[in-house]
C-alpha cells in the first residue's frame, strides 16, 4: 500500500537530553494513526519534525514522498497541522480567523468562500460565525481550530492532543468528525494520551521515553498480551486493595470503579493465591474473575518493562 508517512531512526536532541530517540515506522495512506504515550513522550516533536516545524537531529522520513529535512516547503501545502495549543486568533471573529488561514495557504475568491462554507458546516456554528472567537464554548472552538487545518483540504493531518481539556461528549463528537475525514481518504496522524481515544485508532504506537515500545493494532496489543488480568469484587474494596496490592504475585493493582484490577505474570496460579489471601484475611465474600486486558493494562505492563 501507499505509505503517507515514513521514518526511519528518526531522533531528535536538545543539548543533552533526548526527546525522540531512534524511532522508525510508516503510516499508510487513508490510515488513522495513533500516538499514544504521556506527557514529554515525545509526541508533539515527532509530529513538529513530520510537519516541517523542527529539523531532526539525525535519521530521516518522508511525508506524501517528500524529504522531511530538504523538502519541507513542499510538506506543509500538503498537510494540515492542529497544534497542542489553541491556534485561532481570540480577538477575530470566526469568519476572519478563517479568511486569515485561508490567505496562507493561496486561498481567495469563490474557493476561498467555499472552503469557509465548509468549515463553518463542520464545525456546527451556525449564525456564530460573525462572532468573536473568545465568546464562543470550548468544543466549538476545538472544531474550529480542526477547520483551520483543514481549510485548504490536505490529504495528511496532523492532530497533536486534539481534544486535551474538553469534555468526554465533546471529544466523542470530534472523533465523529475524524472518522468522516478518513472515510473521505485522509490520512490521520493522531497524539494523546487517552486510551479510550487510542481504541479508535487503525494502529498505535506505544510511546515512553522518546522511543516506540509497541506498535499494532489496539486489538492484536491486546490479544497478543502475555500477562493475565482478573477482576476481584469484594465488600470494603479499598481496605482490601491496600493489603492485596503488595502481593509479591501481583505486578500491578489498580481500582475500576468499585472493582480491583490485578496485572500478574500468565504462569502464575492466581485464583489459588487470591483464594489464599482471602482465607488469611477471613474474608469469605468475594469474587474473583479472568477479564480481558484493556489498552492501559498494555500500555502499563510494557512501559514497565521499558523502565527496568
Amino acid at each position: 500500500m501507499e505509505k503517507a508517512v515514513e521514518i526511519r531512526n528518526l531522533t531528535k536532541k536538545f543539548g543533552d537530553f533526548t526527546a525522540v530517540n531512534n524511532i522508525s515506522l510508516s503510516v499508510e495512506k487513508g490510515e488513522i494513526f495513533g500516538f499514544l504515550g504521556p506527557n514529554g513522550a515525545g509526541k508533539t516533536t515527532t509530529i513538529k519534525m513530520l510537519c516541517g516545524i523542527l529539523m531532526p537531529t539525525s535519521g530521516e522520513g518522508r511525508v506524501s514522498g517528500y524529504d522531511i529535512i530538504s523538502e519541507q516547503e513542499k510538506i506543509k501545502t500538503i498537510i494540515g497541522y492542529m497544534s497542542q495549543r489553541f491556534s485561532l486568533y481570540e480577538d477575530l471573529t470566526v469568519v476572519e480567523n478563517l479568511e486569515f488561514y485561508g490567505s496562507i495557504y493561496g486561498l481567495e475568491g469563490a474557493r476561498l468562500k467555499q472552503a469557509i462554507g465548509r468549515v463553518v458546516d463542520m464545525a456546527g456554528i451556525g449564525d456564530r460565525k460573525n462572532e468573536l472567537i473568545k465568546n464562543l464554548p470550548g468544543g466549538m472552538k476545538q472544531r474550529l481550530a480542526l477547520g483551520g487545518a483543514i481549510l485548504h483540504d490536505p490529504p495528511i493531518l496532523f492532530l497533536d492532543e486534539p481534544t486535551s481539556g474538553v469534555d468526554p461528549l465533546m471529544r466523542r463528537n470530534f472523533w465523529d468528525i475524524i472518522y468522516r475525514f478518513s472515510e473521505e481518504g485522509r490520512t490521520i496522524f493522531v497524539t494523546t494520551h487517552y486510551m479510550d481515544e487510542a481504541e479508535h485508532c487503525n494502529r498505535i504506537a506505544l510511546v515512553i521515553g522518546g522511543q516506540i515500545i509497541a506498535l499494532d493494532s489496539p486489538e492484536s496489543l491486546k490479544r497478543n498480551f502475555t500477562n493475565s488480568v482478573y477482576s476481584i469484587v469484594t465488600d470494603d474494596f479499598l481496605e482490601v486493595f491496600e493489603k492485596i496490592r503488595y502481593r509479591d504475585f501481583i505486578i500491578e493493582a489498580a481500582i475500576f470503579g468499585a472493582d480491583i484490577h490485578i496485572l500478574c505474570e500468565a504462569d502464575v496460579p492466581v485464583k489459588r493465591k487470591v483464594t489464599a489471601f482471602f482465607r488469611e484475611h477471613n474474608i469469605s465474600s468475594y469474587s474473583i474473575n479472568r477479564i480481558t486486558p484493556s489498552l492501559e493494562d498494555v500500555f502499563v505492563s510494557n512501559a514497565r518493562k521499558f523502565s527496568l
